[in-house]
């Protein structure tokens, strides 16, 4: 796969949008009494911590100088239960916003994955995964924090900079005078440096965006990679992904490290001044040298609130354009819905008919067109012709995972898409190729099927696909842990455990999609007992690649050109020496000469 694959950005450099923050309000109002609350906890706090340089203007002006020991004590202790009533209410409120941030991940995160469920099919086709785990992960992480701290603190710094102001002009008016004077260079530098540093973190957010997609594809896909020994390019690749994190992520540093000490220069500057004026231009005022250190004390802290709001507003400009993503993956349409009058499937007796039905992935690329055929209750039909002709696409249609372009499909006699969804699927049973295997334990991969299932119908389906013998030979037979994708069994077994969980499922209709494919021959010919006993009185649409396997089907249809050639049993389709009899042909004298 060529690198260039992995190394489009998603574009998350969005002017903010208000939009967006008004949308995502619908999370903040259920929490809106307890975020007024760290509010003002917030509030009481910070007026607290302010009154520290006055009690100190008192001490070095007046309890000092006058060798007042008693006053002095009260300051000392006033200053004291200042500090900790300020701790205490920060404290509080730290515990109030944590909880608050928490319930807020834990809504979006619960509303985009009951929403992904949802999604068609064609979703997961058109996107890798590793970019969709950074969407429900790291995005909602991220916009979490600024819908719960990110508001209150941008009100909360707003505050805190009038209370300071407010402080300072009590205590001098000229020297606050003085420290307001820095602030138009702290903003010339303050807009050229978050500028560059909020362009810098998008970029680190990006590229690790690519890195995680590239690096869950390759776990994923870690046979194949040793299979086709791809280890030497694929770790060039991850090395070239894991390099562009290493290069933005020191940009962004950078950029980032370059903050503080800019403002520590600015007020220096500024703390200087105040002594200049304080004791030289001013002197002979009323400026004292306890009313010096308080103004001085109000001056560094005047910075962080300004600070503040600057990385709240950088914040909040790119957690705007997370958000923008996590509204868009739960904008995307649920194409393969509910009809709004859509009734439970009655209990299938399995007759299937398509009706014209015409279907394509692509506008303009169908891969179907004008398909009509009936299927009776317990027929069983084979689905045969060349790679990429529509064979999986029609039982897809079947399960509805796809709406028809046009035409109907009827199951006894009603449009599927008329019914729920849920009535139904849960009448249907599919085998596909790649049998799907849950983290977690055999026996609850096989009663995924079927939820109320007992441990004896369990070991009865298993024990009908062939697959009991195996399982209790594993360390803790059926209790065994498989984890991640079935990780400690063989694809032959997890094909087996895949029947099994669709015969306890007991559906009306049995779609085997290649289903044995993984299936040595020798184990075939002892499931294909348990075949016919699932295929008994069960409507069945099976796709398989040895036609050796299909042979006593009541019908086969050869799916080619966007629809059906042919159609008949075995020895029909034998004596036309049509399509069917050259590829059934052709496979035979290909098995002889590897015999």
């Amino acid at each position: 796969m060529a690198r260039n694959t992995y190394k489009q950005d998603e574009i998350l450099e969005e002017p903010f949008d208000i939009k967006h923050l008004l949308r995502a309000s619908v999370y903040i109002k259920r929490h809106a009494g307890k975020m007024i609350l760290a509010l003002v906890l917030s509030a009481i706090g910070g007026i607290t911590a302010l009154v520290s340089p006055i009690l100190v203007q008192k001490a070095l002006d007046e309890a000092i100088p006058n060798a007042d020991k008693k006053m002095l004590f009260t300051l000392v202790i006033t200053m004291a239960v200042f500090y900790l009533l300020s701790m205490l209410f920060i404290t509080v409120r730290s515990k109030i916003m944590v909880n608050v941030s928490q319930d807020i991940i834990y809504q979006i995160r619960k509303d985009l994955f009951e929403h992904l469920q949802q999604l068609p099919f064609q979703y997961y086709d058109d996107r890798p995964h590793g970019k969709i785990l950074v969407r429900v992960v790291n995005y909602v992480n991220s916009v979490s924090d600024m819908l719960s701290n990110g508001l209150i603190n941008l009100v909360l710094e707003f505050l805190n900079l009038i209370f300071i102001v407010a402080f300072m002009l009590y205590v001098d008016i000229q020297l606050s005078l003085v420290v307001l004077a820095g602030v138009p260079i702290l903003m010339v530098f303050m807009f050229w440096i978050k500028n560059r540093q909020r362009k810098a973190w998008q970029a680190v957010s990006n590229k690790n965006s690519n890195l995680n997609a590239y690096l869950q594809e390759n776990i994923v896909g870690a046979r194949i990679t040793q299979i086709f020994a791809r280890e030497d390019e694929n770790a060039k690749i991850f090395k070239d992904l894991s390099g562009d994190c290493r290069k933005t992520w020191m940009k962004a540093i950078y950029y980032s490290t370059l903050v503080w000490p800019g403002i520590d220069t600015i007020s220096v500057f500024v703390r200087a001044a105040i002594y200049i004026f304080g004791l030289v231009i001013f002197a002979g005022g009323h400026q004292t040298l306890g009313t010096i250190v308080a103004i001085s004390s109000y001056a560094s802290r005047f910075w962080q609130p300004i600070m503040n709001l600057g990385n709240i507003f950088n914040n909040f400009i790119n957690n705007i354009a997370y958000l923008e993503r996590i509204f868009e993956t739960m904008d995307e349409p649920v194409t393969v819905t509910d009809a709004e009058d859509a009734v439970p499937m009655k209990e299938m007796k399995g007759e299937v008919e398509f009706k014209n039905v015409s279907f394509s992935y692509e506008k303009g690329k169908e891969i179907l067109h004008n398909v009509s055929f009936t299927v009776k209750p317990g027929e069983s039909v084979a689905l045969v012709g060349p790679t990429g002709a529509g064979k999986s696409t029609i039982v897809s249609l079947i399960s509805r995972f796809y709406n028809v372009d046009s035409g109907s499909i009827l199951i006894d006699g009603q449009d599927i898409s008329k019914v729920t969804l849920k009535s139904l699927r849960q009448q249907m049973g599919i085998m596909l190729q790649d049998s799907f295997i849950f983290s977690g334990t055999i026996e609850d991969n096989i009663r995924y099927g079927k939820l109320d299932a007992t441990s004896e119908e369990i070991v009865k389906a298993s024990k009908t696909v062939c697959a009991h013998d195996f399982i209790n030979g594993m360390s803790d037979g059926y209790d065994t842990e498989v984890r991640e994708r079935g990780a400690i069994l063989s694809q032959g077994q997890k094909q087996l455990i895949s029947f099994a969980r669709t015969l306890l499922s007991d559906p009306a209709i049995l779609v085997l999609d290649e289903a044995t494919s993984s299936i040595d021959v020798q184990t075939e010919k002892a499931l294909q007992q348990g075949l016919n006993a699932m295929l008994k009185g069960r409507t069945s649409f099976i796709i398989a690649h040895r036609l050796s396997t299909i042979t006593g089907c009541d019908k086969i249809m050869y799916i080619n050109d966007g629809g059906i050639t042919e159609a008949g049993t075995h020895e029909e389709l034998m004596a036309k020496k049509g399509d069917y009899y050259k590829l059934y042909t052709a496979q035979v004298e290909g098995l002889r000469g590897i015999a």
